[in-house]
């Protein structure tokens, strides 16, 4: 996790940028294209452009993509506001009303994907189709090791990585860094769960990307997929909306690197 970057910087700008204030706080976004609307939530400690910077250029090709940061994130400011998924995803439908959005696409990375479990939950008529990538609804999702090591965390492992720099270049407030940090260690390390009635009640399509070896428990991945009609026979079955890939060879870090790989995967499901 501390050595995620990215190869070079973005290759277009924002046609819009700015704040939304929602529950208290103003919510950064930028806006890229024009089109169906795709909703993007970036993974812990990271920011726009360190987590989406590669793969932005391709989706705003046909699509009008809202790149938000969420609590704390890069251009969002710190905020002493409890950190719950509920109330970030609640800022998620926020920056979308202010965006006059009815309904999005959401991809949500790790962190962001379990905010983005979270929004199909609780506003699933603005939802449209969902897409996971290396993330999971509950704690145990995680192979116990990954856990273990959220509970280990501590804040100077994040001296002089490049989520420290992206921070620094961008944060309303440098020095929030080691509150922000410990704001989400905190967070990182309780125990959580979505429950799997609420994930099974999901209706939009949803889509699950994970790297063969990033750190989610794959027996748990498969009961997930399950849970949202998948994991039948063709011919005995009709085909799921919902999709499942698993990327060989890719670890948490290196997957979003992938850029080919992700935006073939979501230019074909997200149709």
């Amino acid at each position: 996790m501390f050595t995620a970057s990215k190869s070079d910087g973005q290759h277009v700008k924002p046609s819009e940028s700015g704040y939304a204030p929602v529950n208290g706080i103003k919510v950064y976004y930028e806006v890229y294209g024009e089109g169906r609307p795709i909703v993007l939530l970036h993974g812990a400690y990271m920011t726009i452009d360190l987590n989406w910077g590669q793969l932005i250029p391709e989706l705003s090709k046909s699509r009008k993509v809202i790149a938000i940061e969420l609590q704390g994130h890069g251009h969002t400011e710190f905020s002493e506001r409890k950190l719950s998924l509920t109330t970030l995803a609640s800022d998620v439908e926020g920056v979308m009303d202010h965006l006059k959005i009815d309904s999005a696409d959401i991809v949500g990375y790790s962190f962001g994907g379990k905010v983005a479990y979270q929004f199909a939950i609780q506003s699933p008529k603005r939802l449209r189709k969902l897409v996971i990538i290396s993330s999971t609804y509950k704690t145990s999702g995680w192979l116990p090791e990954v856990t273990n090591g959220f509970k280990q965390m501590k804040p100077e492992f994040f001296t002089n990585t490049p989520m420290h720099a992206a921070y620094d270049a961008v944060a309303p407030d440098k020095t929030k860094w080691t509150k922000f940090l410990e704001q989400m260690i905190a967070s990182a390390g309780t125990p959580f769960d979505l429950g799997d009635a609420n994930i099974s009640k999901i209706t939009a399509p949803v889509l699950i990307i994970s790297g063969d070896n990033d750190g989610l428990d794959k027996t748990e991945l498969i009961k997930t997929y399950q849970l949202l009609g998948g994991g039948g026979a063709e011919g005995l079955a009709a085909m799921p909306k919902s999709q499942l890939a698993i990327v060989p060879g890719q670890g948490h870090v290196s997957l979003m690197k992938e850029t080919a790989i992700i935006s073939t995967y979501l230019n074909n499901f997200l149709k």
